[in-house]
């Protein structure tokens, strides 16, 4: 056989061979649907834990606000002798940086703001969160 015509007859072979794999290759529907149920199967897992670890951010968030605000009106008792009439006060003689935010009512004007007994001066003696609801251990919002 000539040189010629058996390089004709290689090349024609291997032509053949990729068209066959051409249709080989890629996945199987079967192999796509197993895929997309284990997607699916972890992604039921995931969340829900998502959601609470949010709630539980919030609750957390609510928590160090309440302290940090209550904190803050302490001092500023300390150094005017009297408490503030709001909390835009403490904004405005710069104790805080900004109102407090609620993350539960995702509001910064939904405060309950509660006055000092007796003699003292001034409007705002504490502090609470007008969310409904409870806390994870079953604790009201409003109790904090």
């Amino acid at each position: 056989m000539p040189l010629r015509q058996s390089l004709s007859t290689h090349n024609s072979d291997y032509r053949h061979a990729d068209k066959k794999c051409l249709f080989c290759t890629g996945f199987t529907l079967i192999e796509l649907l197993v895929v997309l149920a284990i997607i699916a199967l972890l992604a039921t897992l995931s969340v829900p834990r998502y959601f609470q670890n949010i709630d539980t951010a919030k609750e957390t968030v609510l928590a160090d606000t309440l302290r940090v605000t209550r904190e803050t009106i302490d001092k500023f008792y300390g150094d005017t002798g009297r408490y503030p009439e709001s909390l835009e006060e403490l904004v405005e003689k710069k104790y805080l940086r900004a109102p407090p935010f609620d993350p539960i009512n995702e509001n910064s004007t939904t405060w309950e703001l509660i006055a000092p007994e007796g003699d003292n001066k001034g409007n705002v003696y504490n502090i609470k969160s007008t969310a409904n609801g409870n806390d994870r251990h079953g604790k009201p919002y409003r109790e904090y």
